[in-house]
């Protein structure tokens, strides 16, 4: 029979919540034991503190991944450990080395009085590399990596002649790991045919778009229900982000630092995307404003979205907000002085002062903080989602890399560092789970994905067509503008 380790853990369609309790503490859990001396003896360079593992040196942490007879590693542990290994060799390398260990257990056993265990230790490595399959499908996009496993695979089945349970559990991880990588090309393909739509070059002096053609308000009209839609956009996206891809941010900025090129830049595709959705949805806002032509309209296109901001405060969608402030804080909407002063600014001072970036956004985080709360007591979808500022997420546990050394002084990895790290990812990789309530309107997520937007220059001429320059630093870059222009021409 297919073992499974003796804690059990609710079962989802995402692996993250069978992987990681709640507390993601990394404490030794009941029943599941700790390793002893291992295929090479090397726990004795693992550090607990508090029954917390802290350090280890490489080695001995990979060890520690690979079940034994006796043994079945913390599944806190699995996620954590291959999250982080990434920082220090390629997937495929950790396979290979769990390939050798797996080989090291299995000639000892063997060779010992323990033989009739044999099949029961095959088991649990077909076990430890399904938990790592539905964790990190994309490991085995690379062609060693698949190698690896199945090299991995086909000594385990060795034992398994008779029954061929064993098999059968292989053969049905093999199955659905290809399924999670024909979905993820699939997707990819999709997201190369929608980019982002093209930056329009706007008016030319004095030829603002006729007041009569369709501006967003004109799709809706309903604050609540475009934060609805906007937040379907958002959840849809961001659940295209996976653990490893946040990694792998962090050794692009790593590299960025450190002036040189490293790492595949293919396998943040999704992140990138994600952050070029937040600067179209900043873009989308500031050219809805400046486009229109008369006054009174402009007054009323900025209190519909400091509406629709609010309204995705209230529903947890805090990347949409932020990008919903962003578009209206960018220099050709906020020199607006004369449509500013006739808008109803009480609502947008309080959503400017959530988003106040004092104090490290001290009243984001707190605000954030609520909604996570709120989240884990929740009894509905609704409730559920939390969809936090994402280029400050990734500031944070880049700022959480950065501060904390990967290696302690005696060579050990800092192992206490990765539990947090593992922590901050796993929260938000159960944020972008939380399944939609509201109803999808195509005609509306249509318009928010492929109505033009203006380029940086183009808003600025529809900004001064609007209201004239006011100093003399305005007069110049009008003057410039016009002159750009007018040599286009």
């Amino acid at each position: 029979m297919f073992l499974e380790p003796q804690e059990t853990m609710p079962q989802t369609s995402v692996v993250f919540s069978s992987i990681l309790g709640p507390s993601s503490s990394g404490q030794v859990q009941p029943g599941m034991g700790e390793r002893g001396g291992g295929a090479g003896g090397g726990s004795g360079d693992l550090i607990f503190q508090d029954g917390r593992l802290i350090s280890g040196s490489l080695e001995a942490l990979m060890e520690h991944l690979v079940p034994t007879v006796d043994y079945y590693p913390d599944r806190t542990y699995i996620f954590t450990f291959l999250l982080s290994s990434r920082v220090f060799m390629p997937p495929h390398d950790l396979l290979a080395r769990v390939g050798q260990i797996c080989l090291e257990q299995r000639q000892k056993l063997e060779a010992g009085p323990e033989k009739a265990k044999l099949k029961s230790f095959s088991a649990k490595i077909v076990q430890l590399l399904k938990e790592w399959t539905e964790a990190f499908p994309y490991d085995f996009q690379d062609e060693k990596a698949m190698a690896e496993l199945k090299a991995i695979t086909h000594r385990v089945t060795q034992c398994d002649e008779e029954s061929g349970t064993v098999k059968k559990a292989i053969t049905q991880m093999i199955q659905s790991l290809l399924l999670s990588l024909a979905a993820r090309s699939q997707l990819q393909e999709l997201r190369e045919k929608h980019r982002p739509p093209a930056m329009d070059k706007g008016p030319v002096l004095k030829a603002k778009p006729p007041a009569a053609q369709k501006d967003i308000l004109g799709v809706c009209c309903d604050p609540l229900v475009l934060a609805q839609q906007l937040t379907h956009i958002e959840l849809e996206r961001v659940g295209s982000i996976h653990p490893e891809d946040l990694m792998q941010i962090i050794s692009h900025m790593d590299s960025l630092d450190n002036h040189k090129c490293r790492g595949d830049m293919t396998k943040t595709y999704s992140l990138e995307a994600y952050d070029n959705w937040f600067n179209c949805l900043s873009m989308l806002v500031a050219t809805e404003v400046c486009r229109v032509v008369k006054k009174k309209h402009r007054t009323r296109m900025l209190e519909f979205f400091i509406d629709v901001a609010r309204e995705c405060f209230n529903i947890g969608n805090f990347n949409s907000m932020m990008a919903i402030i962003s578009g209206m804080n960018l220099s050709p909407v906020a020199r607006l002085k004369k449509t500013w002063s006739k808008v109803k600014t009480a609502k947008f001072d309080v959503l400017e002062h959530h988003m106040d970036p004092s104090s490290n956004f001290c009243n984001y985080r707190t605000a954030l903080q609520g909604a996570t709360q709120r989240s884990q007591m929740a009894n509905s979808s609704r409730e559920k989602i939390v969809i936090p500022v994402f280029n400050l997420f990734v500031k944070d546990i880049y700022f959480l890399h950065k501060i904390h050394t990967n290696h302690l002084p005696n060579g050990h990895i800092n192992f206490k560092k990765f539990w947090e790290l593992s922590r901050q990812i796993h929260e938000f990789m159960t944020w972008t789970q939380v399944e939609c309530p509201f109803e999808k309107d195509k005609k509306i997520q249509s318009y928010l994905l492929t109505a033009p937007i203006y380029s940086e220059e183009a808003l600025f001429i529809a900004s001064f067509e609007s209201e004239g320059p006011e100093n003399h630093m305005e007069k110049d870059s009008w003057k410039a503008l016009r002159t750009t222009l007018l040599n286009r021409a």
